[in-house]
């Protein structure tokens, strides 16, 4: 038996609105807000007493969702440092196709966005970057030229 699609990757915040504004300036569409807790919450998290808000946002495709948790009990647990480098086992990275590279970094500035390092050309193919987004996570972006 195979899977069917990657239905969601999900990322936990502090600031949930403030997640929410950085997707959806990156271009992304708010799906729908809730709140999640009870058994079955419990249960799936291997946590007790969950309580979260959750915000689903979508790319304008359809095809790919983030999940953004605030959660409100247990309290999230902060690792440090946020600004880790890219290269740590475990680290994630979301990658996003987008039309205008460098507008699009521009855009997320006033979000809290961080080039890691620069704007990188592969060859006549793409530009690429790597952001550092909400909570620290590592935002990917790629324009495809020509």
């Amino acid at each position: 038996m195979a899977i069917q699609r990657m239905d969601n990757v999900g990322i936990v915040v502090e600031d949930l609105d403030a997640a929410v504004a950085f997707f959806v300036e990156l271009g992304m569409e708010l799906e729908g807000r809730a709140e999640v807790e009870g058994p079955v919450a419990d249960r799936c998290t291997g946590l007790d007493g969950v309580h979260c808000e959750i915000a689903m946002v979508r790319t304008p495709d359809g095809h790919s969702r983030l999940e953004l948790a605030k959660y409100r009990s247990p309290a999230a647990i902060s690792t440090e440092p946020r600004n880790r480098p890219h290269n740590i086992l475990g680290t994630h990275r979301v990658m996003f196709a987008v039309d205008d590279l460098e507008d699009t970094v521009a855009r997320l500035r006033p979000h809290g966005a961080e080039l890691l390092g620069g704007i990188a050309r592969f060859e006549d193919s793409y530009l690429l970057c790597y952001v550092r987004g909400p909570e620290g996570v590592i935002v990917g972006l790629a324009e495809r030229l020509g």
